[in-house]
């Protein structure tokens, strides 16, 4: 409050009534990375768990994570190079 030059809490409250900005963020992107995310994770473990039990992980496997993990990437980017747009 007193960067904004305000003392009370009635003041502050005026103030970002009439001067704020209201941003209203589109939430879909970041739930599908979140997605990505869970689906990856749990993919890992389970080759974890076959590493562990078998002592071998598959390539296919392997590759199967690293396409995950580049379509994470991409939408990653896509997200930030959104939010660099916001001003």
């Amino acid at each position: 409050m007193a960067g904004l030059g305000v003392t009370s809490l009635g003041a502050y409250m005026r103030k970002v009534a009439i001067d704020a900005y209201i941003i209203n963020l589109d939430m879909t992107e970041i739930r599908a990375l979140i997605t990505l995310l869970r689906r990856c994770s749990a993919n890992l473990n389970q080759y974890a768990r076959r590493a562990n039990e078998t002592g071998s992980v598959y390539a296919a496997d392997i590759g199967d994570l690293r396409v995950r993990l580049d379509e994470i990437w991409r939408e990653t980017n896509g997200i930030l190079t959104a939010l660099a747009g916001v001003k």
